[in-house]
């Protein structure tokens, strides 16, 4: 039987009915069955498209121009958004992200998890989708004549986009912080980090801040064990920005992408800076994962809350605890939340913030959840309520296992990645918890990511 090839050829132009998005939010048109996948496409436009990359059941191609546009089609606010990697849906109106978004998780969940009438509620936006984030964290380079440079890489490469002056899905005062850094370095003759070379000492510039109390950190990640003209930079940035409540130096001596270094000292002020979400205070230090969108992340919280429908006389655990965040939330209403998390810096900061907003029922522990989990399950302990919320991977089967072993009556799964959500909902599923409900939250406005959080109880 002969092979049958595509129906198009790379370089061909042709015109393609744009019918769908997919997860990614390119649109998808078919030739003759065979989908072509195009970026900045949106359902419903007709437009002239070159065909970029041919596989044997898909392909992608190039948007040229367009026949007919769709309503939910606007106009970019962002200068570099066709250059930048770092936002997708820029031209798509807010509500039709929101929409793309209750639709992605619902039809993956039918896809992968077989789930076909779980209700999947429409995605809880934000009044102000833009300017969101609390963590900015910019890649150094320099032009030609040596004047550095800030901003993001270009898609798919690490070339920066130069004349990028602003990120408006960014703090703004993150951003201006950034182009100070850049500013006083440039003049005081810091070198942009070099990745082909290994040369060079400044490599990113990283600032955190609190969306309620203000603070404000600055890290300064270099090649180099030392922090040229660190005091110069401490008085200038000090003295315009008196909200900085750290400047922190982090050492990254390694030829890698990863951004940060194992080693870190503090430069000048305090160790951490501190944010409040709903009641609960955290400190945050230069690693420690704390949500980039607060707003949303107490949105989301409260909606973790209403599932795990939470008493008095309950017991709690949190697998994948990190510093603490949900598992205090849960403990203003638990009679006793336990939380595991595999990184110790992450639990000892857990511990502070437990102390420091003076709750005294949430416990933390050092080790893998599947692990600690199932030696408590070996110690008698039987939670009413578990509630995971793992990396984008998921979970691992065997920690799945430990959560139904454990036998709670209910499950909250908070969750980054749909795909691997509807994987471990199936398998929740069979051993013997109904999912009841998915609330998508829209944590990250402007991207293709959505927060999930699913509500799962255990069969009678």
């Amino acid at each position: 039987m002969a092979k049958q090839s595509a129906p198009v050829k790379k370089n061909q132009t042709v015109t393609l009915t744009f019918e769908d998005l997919t997860h990614e939010g390119n649109g998808v048109g078919k030739i003759n069955g065979y989908p072509l996948f195009v970026p900045y496409a949106l359902p419903g436009e007709v437009g002239d498209v070159k065909v970029v990359k041919v596989k044997k059941n898909f392909g992608f191609g190039k948007l040229l121009d367009l026949h007919t546009s769709s309503p939910e089609r606007v106009e970019p606010p962002c200068d570099v958004f066709y250059k930048c990697g770092g936002c997708q849906l820029q031209h798509m109106s807010y509500d039709a992200q929101l929409t793309m978004k209750q639709d992605q998780v619902r039809n993956t969940l039918k896809k992968i998890a077989h789930l076909e009438h779980v209700q999947v509620h429409p995605t809880i936006g934000m009044k102000d989708p833009w300017r969101y984030r609390n963590k900015v964290q910019m890649p150094v380079g320099a032009k030609a004549d040596g004047e550095l440079i800030t901003g993001f890489y270009q898609k798919r490469s690490h070339r920066i986009i130069e004349g990028m002056e602003t990120c408006i899905i960014q703090d703004e005062e993150n951003d201006r912080m950034v182009e100070a850094v850049r500013r006083i370095a440039d003049r005081l003759g810091i070198t942009a980090y070099d990745e082909e070379t290994d040369q060079g000492v400044l490599r990113h510039i990283m600032v955190r801040t609190g969306e309620e109390t203000n603070d404000a950190m600055i890290i300064l990640v270099t090649r180099t064990q030392k922090l040229p003209h660190r005091d110069e930079l401490v008085k200038e940035l000090t003295g315009t920005y008196p909200h900085i409540k750290s400047i922190v130096h982090n050492i990254n001596d390694k030829q890698t992408n990863v951004i940060l270094g194992k080693k870190t000292e503090i430069v000048w002020g305090d160790a951490y800076i501190y944010d409040k979400i709903g009641d609960v205070t955290f400190a945050i230090s230069p690693q420690s994962f704390y949500q980039v969108n607060p707003k949303q992340t107490k949105v989301l919280y409260e909606k973790a809350m209403e599932y795990a429908q939470i008493s008095s006389t309950d017991t709690v655990v949190d697998a994948y605890c990190g510093i603490g965040t949900i598992s205090l939330f849960l403990a203003q209403q638990a009679k006793q939340v336990y939380g595991v998390e595999v990184v110790p810096e992450a639990v000892e900061d857990a511990k502070k913030n437990a102390t420091l907003n003076g709750i005294t029922n949430a416990a933390f522990y050092v080790g893998e959840a599947e692990k600690v989990m199932s030696w408590w399950t070996a110690q008698g302990m039987r939670p009413d309520v578990i509630v995971v919320d793992p990396p984008r991977k998921g979970c691992d089967e065997e920690l799945l296992k430990a959560m139904t072993d454990m036998q709670p009556e209910r499950i909250v799964y908070v969750s980054c990645n749909p795909s691997t959500l509807a994987r471990d909902l199936r398998i929740l599923e069979d051993s013997g918890y109904e999912v009841k409900e998915v609330q998508p939250v829209d944590m990250f406005p402007q991207t293709m990511h959505v927060e999930c959080v699913s509500w799962l109880e255990k069969r009678t």
